[in-house]
């Protein structure tokens, strides 16, 4: 007997198995839909309490600093021994005020005291030899007068005679041969002289070249003597300005070598406050630019007056001088907070500073939607910036709310949730 079968209705007609392949197509273009139409960001769900947020403001833009500066001398001169030695008394410690020429310590050098022992005796000697060698000029120059003398005398004895002669050979009372004689004996007496004067004239030149020589060797070796013992005097090392003795490191007994670094003399008669300032500013950051800041309720103005071109650990040093007046008890060691102004201000959409810039760089942020339920990743590009605010150049738009705090568990996800 055949049995009726019951037509099936609703989800049972629907996987009946003779409908399964229409129901699968079907799921597959529900599917393949989903897939065109979805909302493709990365989604991150995030505490609203935990994020802070501010709003893009139009206004202006004050471009300036914050800088941490040192008060420091104006000027600091370096201490070092002019020679070596050991240190034998402290005259001025560390923070006495001191003189131009003033002691700061004496040391001792038992080589430089043999040294200048030895130099006294070689002068000395030369001073002797000197001596002995004028001496004994003058006596030859005494020999050599006595001698001309005697020549002067034998010359006019013998002229008397040659004169007498020749007037008695032309008499024909002697013989020819005597007058010829004491002819040639007074011309051979003429000769000597003339050679005594020879020589006396060029042994007086021989003298002074030969003095002169021996004078300029021991006005050497006088001056050198001179400067050896001034060597004794810079083992004293003296204050080369008035000022402070500041971070003299030395103690008694301590072997110093020449030129060794030993302390400073800090010049206080005025002060500059030194600044490291982050090398994001090394092209903007010149001479002549004015920094101001708050002390004792009253505002002090400072300049700029030198920048060192040296960079370490991301920052480079600058250099201000009071403009005006100066703090009073200002001391060195202290520590004032400075704004350092790189230009006017101008009007600008501007948002607060914010930890998200250590992530993004400025290159991106997240906008939050009217309901204030959503985040969006946007790319913005950013401009200057000041200890407050940063300067936006694009990609925001004023009265547009950003999320500001740090973006460091939020990834790189493009849509954040707020609840």
């Amino acid at each position: 007997m055949d049995i009726k079968l019951e037509k099936k209705k609703g989800l049972k007609a629907v996987f009946q198995k003779k409908n399964l392949p229409y129901a699968f197509a079907g799921l597959l273009v529900v599917f393949i839909v989903w897939l065109v139409f979805r909302d493709k960001s990365s989604t991150l769900r995030v505490n609203s309490e935990t994020v802070v947020t501010a709003l893009v403001e139009r206004g202006e833009f004050n471009d300036y600093v914050r800088l941490t500066g040192t008060v420091q001398p104006i000027t600091t001169v370096q201490l070092s021994p002019l020679e070596s030695g050991v240190v034998e008394r402290i005259v001025h410690e560390e923070g006495t005020k001191v003189k131009r020429g003033d002691v700061i310590l004496e040391m001792s050098n038992n080589s430089l005291s043999m040294q200048i022992l030895q130099s006294e005796a070689d002068l000395a000697e030369k001073q002797n030899i000197l001596r002995n060698t004028l001496i004994s000029m003058e006596q030859e120059r005494l020999s050599l007068r006595q001698e001309k003398l005697q020549l002067d005398l034998e010359v006019s004895r013998l002229q008397r005679t040659y004169l007498q002669n020749k007037d008695l050979y032309e008499s024909d009372l002697i013989a020819k041969e005597d007058y010829l004689q004491s002819k040639e004996n007074y011309e051979l007496a003429i000769s000597k002289r003339e050679l005594i004067l020879e020589r006396q004239k060029q042994d007086s030149l021989y003298r002074s070249s030969q003095v002169e020589q021996m004078e300029e060797s021991l006005k050497s070796m006088e001056l050198n003597m001179k400067l050896i013992r001034e060597r004794v005097d810079n083992l004293k090392v003296k204050a080369p300005i008035d000022g402070e003795v500041g971070m003299l490191d030395v103690v008694l007994g301590q072997s110093l070598a020449q030129g060794m670094n030993i302390g400073q003399i800090n010049d206080l008669s005025a002060y500059k406050v030194q600044a490291q300032v982050d090398e994001h500013y090394i092209d903007r950051v010149t001479t002549g630019l004015t920094a101001s800041f708050e002390r004792q309720d009253n505002m002090f103005e400072m300049m700029l007056r030198k920048v060192y071109p040296e960079v370490r650990n991301g920052q480079f040093k600058a250099d201000f001088r009071f403009t005006d007046n100066v703090p009073e008890n200002i001391r060195s060691g202290q520590t004032y907070y400075l704004n350092l102004q790189l230009g006017q201000p101008t009007d600008a959409a501007i948002i607060p500073r914010g930890s998200f810039f250590q992530k993004t760089g400025g290159r991106w942020i997240y906008v939050v939607d009217e309901s204030g339920e959503k985040a969006y990743r946007r790319e913005i590009r950013i401009g200057r910036q000041n200890p407050q605010y940063y300067e936006v150049l694009e990609g925001l738009n004023p009265g547009e709310k950003v999320i500001t705090s740090s973006y460091d568990n939020f990834g790189e996800n493009e849509v954040l949730i707020l609840k």
